[in-house]
């Protein structure tokens, strides 16, 4: 997966990163463990998109879809791996997993939020926390964990004891 959008508004996010250092970001959909690599810190942040079952057709939002994030940063050469989690639709058996369509404004403003979490954890930067809040879609519904891809790995927010 590529997204060129992403790809841009990283870009635009970390101009205001150390001068000099460049960043670079990758999907890698073999990013299904939070667990990083050595050298690698990680980090899941979380965004609100809307899924389309691709047997049934059938739509539905979640504010809770996560994406993880691992990070490297070495000799001013920096890349961060971005997968973001999938759900299945609860009306159909044998549903598949589904990839998130995340509007426009959502995806700047989850760049913010890594930028903000690259700044921690690779420059060491002590920031307050300034979390940007995405656009919510209809939150009244329950969240539900035999559908959602990040609750399945254990890196669900939600779904934590």
């Amino acid at each position: 997966m590529t997204d060129p959008e992403w790809t841009r508004k990283f870009q635009i996010t970390t101009r205001d990163l150390k001068h000099g250092d460049s960043w670079r970001l990758e999907f890698d959909e073999n990013l299904v463990d939070v667990r990083q690599k050595p050298g690698w810190k990680k980090c899941i942040v979380h965004t609100g998109a809307r899924f389309r079952c691709t047997k049934c057709s059938r739509g539905w939002s979640s504010n809770m879809v996560m994406v993880v994030c691992h990070m490297q940063l070495r000799n001013g050469e920096g890349v961060v791996k971005v997968r973001p989690s999938c759900q299945k639709c609860k009306e159909c058996s044998e549903a598949p997993m589904e990839k998130p369509s995340i509007p426009s404004d959502n995806i700047f403003t989850l760049m913010k939020n890594l930028v903000e979490k690259i700044r921690v954890k690779c420059y060491n930067e002590n920031l307050e926390r300034k979390k940007k809040h995405f656009r919510n879609f209809d939150g009244n519904k329950p969240h539900e964990p035999a559908h959602c891809e990040a609750c399945m790995r254990g890196f669900c927010p939600k779904n934590r004891s």
